[in-house]
């Protein structure tokens, strides 16, 4: 599949494929080129909706690639019929994967001290051959220009040419974009990944993900951190997304018209 773009609600999102994105990563990562690849849901569609900077953001990376079903389903009403899902979570099992194999050096940036120490575990049992350059959990709080250069240094100079990130949305989004042209790697804005794939959380059935029902899931699991979310930005989504459609479909009836006048 060659990526392209479309809109949805204003904001990029690509049309692209696990294969398509996993060969242009890994190539990026082999020539230690500095590479933004986002993640986009519809909690990320509406932020960036609502935030010209956060969008400029998205707009400025390498791959947005659509990572909730209701995207995919979007971009197949916008006549994209080939599109597909790219799950952040699956994605870094391949990217991770396919940096074994390759001899590519990840790097982890993210989660609690906790957590990533259970997912830098479970990278080893899973692939022992893996090597880890470098890990840290930053505190939860925004970096002075210092600490940041820290980070950013200690990065650079483990090698890693894969850099897994997941601070969430919009925080590993803008952390990547603060990296971007300083670090030599390719930076995967994963969120969640880190919490499913080290088992600190449950990911939700296949069957639900399928169905655009994850996150039905992740509410009921937990309903604290995210049902405000929910209540805000799914409905929204929907709305403004619909708006789209009938602008989409006046401006096609209009056409002949135009055509006709000139």
């Amino acid at each position: 599949m060659t990526p392209h773009s479309r809109e949805i609600c204003g904001v990029r999102v690509d049309v692209t494929g696990y294969d398509a994105a996993l060969e242009r990563t890994i190539a990026w990562a082999h020539r230690r080129e500095s590479r933004v690849v986002c993640f986009s849901t519809v909690h990320m569609i509406m932020e960036a909706h609502d935030s010209p900077e956060y969008n400029a953001i998205l707009r400025s990376a390498d791959i947005v690639a659509p990572d909730g079903m209701p995207l995919v389903w979007a971009l197949r009403l916008l006549r994209e019929r080939g599109a597909t899902r790219v799950y952040g979570p699956d994605f870094t099992r391949y990217a991770v994967a396919a940096a074994e194999r390759e001899r590519i050096p990840i790097a982890l940036y993210g989660g609690t001290p906790a957590s990533l120490q259970k997912l830098i575990r479970a990278f080893e049992r899973r692939h022992p051959n893996l090597e880890i350059a470098y890990a840290f959990a930053p505190p939860f709080r925004r970096l002075t220009p210092d600490e940041l250069e820290i980070q950013v240094a200690a990065i650079r100079d483990s090698g890693a040419g894969i850099v897994l990130v997941g601070l969430g949305c919009p925080k590993q989004e803008q952390w990547m974009a603060e990296g971007r042209c300083r670090i030599p790697a390719v930076m995967l804005g994963v969120g969640a990944a880190f919490d499913f794939l080290s088992g600190v959380k449950p990911q939700a059935p296949r069957w639900m993900m399928n169905i655009g029902l994850e996150w039905m899931f992740r509410l009921a699991t937990e309903p604290r951190r995210l049902w405000l979310r929910y209540l805000r930005q799914n409905p929204r989504f929907v709305i403004h997304f619909v708006r789209q459609l009938l602008a989409g479909a006046s401006r096609t009836s209009n056409t002949p018209d135009e055509i006709r006048l000139k």
